[in-house]
């Protein structure tokens, strides 16, 4: 492994880890008492502004030129299925952080949030999983561990 691809991983590792961070303190917010109302509204949608801005960088940091998705197009074509799932998640990952996220920061009215909260919950739990599955195509096609919180 070259000194730049080096260095391009671990900011992936440093990364992942923020990422991690932002999905639990979705988690948190999410945990806290719903009766809080407008508090506990404000929570998740702060944690989730967090998250979309995370999950942007990840986005840009593993999708563009040169970058991993990149790298095993070229050289590990038998893993480009798995990075073609990984790509259309991040589009409706995104899309759904960011429709939750207008829902609370436009003052839309959640006529139930408990199935609101099951629903942002769903979410972080298929994000958990796309971090397992990238940790996994990189281990795959690099031989290199992103480790479970870097």
């Amino acid at each position: 492994m070259d000194a730049d691809f080096a260095a391009y991983i671990e900011r992936v590792r440093a990364h992942r880890g923020e990422l991690r961070d932002s999905v639990a303190a979705v988690d948190d917010a999410l945990a806290s008492p719903i009766a809080r109302g407008g508090a506990w509204r404000e929570r998740v949608r702060a944690a989730l502004a967090e998250l979309s801005h995370d999950f942007q960088d990840h986005v840009t940091l593993t999708e563009r030129p040169g970058g991993i998705y990149d790298g095993v197009r070229h050289g590990a074509p038998r893993l480009i299925a798995a990075v073609d799932r990984l790509t259309g998640e991040h589009a409706s990952y995104a899309d759904a952080i960011g429709g939750y996220l207008a829902v609370l920061e436009h003052g839309g009215t959640i006529a139930d949030l408990p199935a609101f909260r099951e629903e942002v919950t769903t979410l972080m739990g298929q994000l958990v999983r796309h971090r397992q599955a990238g940790a996994d195509l990189v281990y795959e096609a690099y031989e290199v561990d992103l480790g479970g919180s870097g």
